[in-house]
C-alpha cells in the first residue's frame, strides 16, 4: 500500500508540472503568437514602448518558456524576484505573479477568497450526497411506485435547470418575498449564525444540481447492484434486509458516486463560478469571473492552476479511500 501512495504522489507530481506547463503556455506564449502581448495588458493601452519593453524585462516574458516555466514553478514554493524595467518587486512564496489591473501579489488577493469557496462547497456537498444518495437507494428500492416516478422528476429537473436561474429564483421566494435568508457572506470567526444563513441558499442551489444527478446515478448503479447473484446468495443465507444493503450493496453502488464525488468536489474547489456569481460570493469562483472580464491573465491562470491542483488530490484522495469501500482493491 506504501508503495502505491508513492507512486501516485509522483503520478501527481508529474501531472501537475504539465498541467502547469500547458497552462503557462496558454497564457503567455499563444497571445503572443496571436498579437496580444502581456506586458502591454499588465501596463494599460496608453504605455510607451519602452515601458512595455521594461514591464517585459522585469516579467520575464521575453525568455524562453521553460525558462519561464522554472522561474514560475520556484516562486510557487519559495517566491520569486522581478527585476528590470528600472525597479524591482518581491514576490513571497506562494507567488502566482501579480494582477494586471490591481498590481497586487495575485496570492494575497485569491488567499481571502479559498475560505468563501471551501464553505460552500463543503457544505453544499454534504446535502447533496445525503440527499441525492438517500433519494437514488430509495428510488431503486420503490422501482415503478410513485415515490421513484416523483423523485426521478425531482432529479430530472434538477439536472434541466440553469443554476442561475434556480438561484435567482430562491433569491426571489426566499429572500425577496419571503425575507428567510440572505445570501450575504460572513466570516464564520465573525459569526457562525450568520455565517451558516448566508450561505444556505447557496448551498441548497448548488446541492439541487448535483443531488439530483447523483440520485440519477445512485438509483441506476442500485439497480444493477440488487441484481448481481451475491445479493441473493446473501439473501438466501438469511441475512436481514438492512444488512445486505448496507453491507453488501452500498458498497458497490457507492464506487462510482465516490468517483465522481472527488471530481465533482475538486473542480468546485477550484470555483462555483456560477453559483458565486449569481449570489455575489467573494469566492475564487466570482474572482475568476472579473478576471476573465478584465483579461487578467494572472489571476485566471492562478485560479486555473489551483482547480486543477484540487481535482488532481480529490482524485488521489479517491484512490485511496477505493481500499476502504471495496477489498478487492486491497487484495490487488
Amino acid at each position: 500500500m506504501l508503495a502505491y501512495i508513492i507512486r501516485r504522489l509522483i503520478a501527481v507530481a508529474l501531472m501537475l508540472m504539465v498541467v502547469t506547463l500547458v497552462t503557462l503556455s496558454i497564457f503567455f506564449l499563444i497571445p503572443k503568437l496571436t498579437g496580444s502581448d502581456p506586458a502591454a495588458m499588465f501596463v494599460g493601452k496608453q504605455a510607451d514602448p519602452a515601458t512595455i519593453e521594461g514591464i517585459r524585462q522585469k516579467l520575464g516574458l521575453g525568455d524562453p518558456l521553460l525558462v519561464q516555466f522554472w522561474h514560475f514553478v520556484s516562486g510557487i514554493f519559495v517566491g520569486r524576484d522581478y527585476v528590470g524595467g528600472g525597479s524591482s518587486i518581491h514576490c513571497a512564496a506562494p507567488c502566482f505573479g501579480y494582477s494586471f489591473k490591481t498590481e497586487q501579489d495575485v496570492w494575497s488577493i485569491l488567499v481571502d477568497r479559498i475560505p468563501v469557496t471551501l464553505s460552500m462547497v463543503v457544505g453544499a456537498a454534504i446535502i447533496w450526497l445525503i440527499l441525492g444518495v438517500s433519494a437514488g437507494v430509495v428510488s431503486a428500492l420503490k422501482r415503478g411506485t410513485v415515490v421513484d416516478r416523483a423523485a426521478m422528476v425531482t432529479a430530472l429537473a434538477g439536472v434541466s435547470l440553469p443554476i442561475y436561474f434556480t438561484a435567482m429564483l430562491a433569491m426571489l421566494v426566499f429572500r425577496t418575498q419571503l425575507g428567510w435568508l440572505d445570501a450575504r457572506y460572513v466570516p464564520i470567526s465573525e459569526n457562525p449564525g450568520s455565517w451558516f444563513m448566508g450561505l444556505l441558499l447557496p448551498w441548497v442551489t448548488l446541492a439541487f444540481l448535483y443531488a439530483a444527478m447523483y440520485a440519477r446515478l445512485t438509483r441506476a448503479t442500485m439497480l444493477e447492484v440488487l441484481g448481481e447473484d451475491y445479493i441473493r446468495t446473501a439473501r438466501a443465507k438469511g441475512l436481514t434486509e438492512p444488512v445486505v444493503l448496507g453491507k453488501h450493496a452500498m458498497r458497490s453502488t457507492m464506487t462510482p458516486i465516490l468517483t465522481i464525488f472527488g471530481m465533482d468536489f475538486g473542480a468546485l474547489v477550484g470555483g462555483a463560478v456560477l453559483t458565486e456569481t449569481a449570489f455575489n460570493l467573494p469566492g475564487l469562483g466570482n474572482a475568476a469571473f472579473s478576471a476573465v472580464s478584465e483579461r487578467d491573465l494572472p489571476i485566471i491562470m492562478a485560479v486555473t492552476l489551483i482547480t486543477a491542483a484540487c481535482v488532481v488530490f480529490a482524485n488521489l484522495l479517491v484512490d485511496l479511500l477505493y481500499a476502504v469501500i471495496d477489498p478487492r482493491v486491497r487484495l490487488a
